[in-house]
């Protein structure tokens, strides 16, 4: 079927054997014939890479609808996009590298992708090759934004400047954290700027007391809180339980330094409505290695 035509209708006639197709009575309309709003609405789903590279080259129509602010109200960067390593890398990175070698800027990439949301942002996942420059846009040129995500490698080298980013954010809801370099000054940022901060998402840390206190201290009124794979020793997690006392969900599972079946934190924890702790154990160990794990984009989207 031509490339400039979808939805065939097809009108058959078969011969003797049934073999044979008319194909001079196929029929279809034209890609540039459909509704805009419909093509807007399906190009929000396809994700960075094939809004950058692939959509805009099919037709004129498709161009134009790419440019739509609406379809990038989710920036979600890969992690990798100029990697510093050979295997840190990602399709949309080789690409890029492909095409622009030498020539390409990640700062000038990061801003130009983040200018298309025309401060419609909603949601952002930066690369962990970000510039100070592109984060301090990102964070200017975002007031929108409800969801933040950041990659441990991203926290450790940006771990001073992005606690003074937070008041750009006052709309922020959920944020997901790859690792606990300054977490606490991150978390006190929160408590002044975004008053409708909800839900927390650090999986695979080290929740020791400082982290404990920081987020019962700062985030008391806090609905959601993901710590799954974390080491969290158990006082730490009776701080939690005791001092977050709004929280609907929270997921502890597979966590170390407590049993899944630990009486008096199965009683702590009774009011909350989901609560998970399967595959939780207490383990001595003399050091804990953060694991500065990813921040996982499709945990919440079932």
């Amino acid at each position: 079927m031509p490339s400039n035509y979808y939805i065939g209708e097809t009108s058959s006639k078969h011969s003797n054997n049934d073999s044979e197709i008319d194909h001079s009575k196929m029929e279809g309309r034209k890609w540039e014939e459909l509704n805009m709003d419909c093509l807007v609405n399906v190009f929000r789903s396809v994700g960075m890479e094939s809004l950058l590279l692939d959509v805009p080259f099919v037709c004129k129509s498709w161009y134009k609808a790419s440019l739509d602010p609406k379809c990038w109200e989710c920036l979600i960067f890969p992690k990798y996009i100029k990697p510093d390593r050979i295997w840190d890398n990602s399709p949309l990175g080789e690409r890029l590298m492909m095409e622009y070698q030498e020539s390409f800027c990640v700062t000038a990439f990061i801003k130009s992708v983040v200018a298309r949301s025309q401060r419609r942002a909603t949601v952002l996942t930066l690369p962990i090759c970000c510039t100070e420059e592109a984060l301090e846009y990102a964070a200017n040129e975002s007031p929108s934004l409800k969801d933040l995500r950041l990659h441990g490698d991203l926290l450790f080298k940006k771990s001073t400047i992005i606690p003074k980013l937070i008041s750009k954010w006052k709309n922020l809801e959920m944020m997901s954290l790859g690792s606990r370099h300054n977490m606490e000054e991150i978390l006190v940022q929160i408590s002044l700027h975004c008053n409708n901060f909800i839900m927390l998402f650090a999986p695979h840390i080290y929740v020791g007391k400082d982290e404990a206190t920081a987020i019962v201290t700062s985030l008391p009124n806090l609905k959601y809180l993901v710590l799954k794979g974390s080491t969290i020793e158990w006082e730490n997690l009776v701080m939690v339980l005791q001092g977050c006392k709004k929280l609907l969900g929270l997921d502890v599972r597979k966590c170390i330094g407590f049993e899944e079946d630990d009486a008096e934190i199965l009683a702590l924890a009774s009011h909350i409505p989901t609560f998970m702790c399967e595959g939780s154990i207490y383990e001595e160990y003399d050091t804990y290695l953060d694991l500065d794990g990813d921040v996982d984009t499709d945990y919440y989207s079932g």
